[in-house]
């Protein structure tokens, strides 16, 4: 979300009614579809100034998803080799700009009509997975940061190096994530299962397998706001909707089409 701060908490410090901010709200907190919703400040940045309301709104669940795979996570480094999946998506958009920032050498899959406009993001390599199998063509990755289905899961194997880490955005959750969620032992016991065979094949593979869920974090926030001040990174937002047609929105985004991020649009700020 992005939008005012209306009225701050007793304790809070950072920010002040009037504040212009943007934010993804903590896991257990929904409701942005709303005029309103109470943040934990610790979830909340400034806004970038030189960005309007919607591309702001556009940045925190996929840049916050980018910067953590890759830099916490992934641990990316200059020179490294990366490949991201769907560069065309929400993810993918910011992904590709953060690696070649960090300079990651980044291939990325993607349809046809997308590929010069993916690879005018800094792709190094742009693969059209509607010709070509990426896991014939890609060999020696350091990581590979996955959105999308099993079948692209298991075939990611094959292009990373003995070492690599393939990072599921997608699913399937494995063990560990169950162990930070705090999930009862029933459940931990469902998620082993449902990596089992994706964790035994990276591990034929000399590779390792993790599924990761993004979390709030303001300061990371205010990290990628500096790398939009500075155009290291700009926003790819596809279509703005009215809060009227938020149906509409929603059914835009499942048809899998959709060139960066779709915002709806609650009330007119600027």
């Amino acid at each position: 979300m992005a939008g005012v701060v209306v009225r701050i908490g007793s304790a809070v410090q950072s920010f002040k009614p009037g504040d212009e901010v943007y934010a993804r709200p903590d896991k257990d907190r929904i409701g942005t579809f709303a005029e309103f919703i109470a943040m934990n400040e610790d979830a909340v940045a400034i806004k970038p100034k030189a960005l309007t309301m919607e591309e702001a709104a556009s940045i925190p669940l996929v840049g916050l998803t980018a910067w953590q795979v890759l830099i916490e996570r992934a641990n990316l480094k200059k020179g490294q080799k990366v490949l991201i999946h769907a560069g065309s998506g929400g993810v993918g958009t910011f992904a590709i700009q953060l690696a070649k920032h960090i300079g990651a050498f980044v291939a990325t899959t993607t349809s046809t009509a997308n590929l010069d406009w993916v690879k005018a993001l800094g792709a190094d390599v742009v693969i059209d997975y509607r010709k070509d199998d990426f896991a014939t063509i890609l060999r020696n990755y350091d990581v590979v940061l996955n959105s999308l289905g099993s079948e692209v899961l298991v075939k990611s194997l094959q292009v990373l190096k003995p070492g690599g880490k393939l990072i599921s955005i997608s699913g399937p959750p494995d063990p560990e994530f169950a162990k930070e969620m705090g999930l009862s032992w029933i459940l931990r016991q469902i998620m082993r299962l449902l990596s089992y065979r994706i964790r035994k094949k990276a591990q034929r593979h000399r590779v390792s397998y993790s599924f990761f869920f993004m979390r709030a974090d303001g300061e990371q926030l205010r990290e990628i706001g500096r790398l939009t001040e500075s155009g290291i990174i700009r926003p790819v937002v596809d279509r703005v909707f009215p809060f009227e047609s938020t149906n509409e929105a929603m059914a835009y985004v499942e048809n899998g089409r959709a060139k960066g991020k779709v915002v709806v649009r609650v009330r007119g700020l600027r």
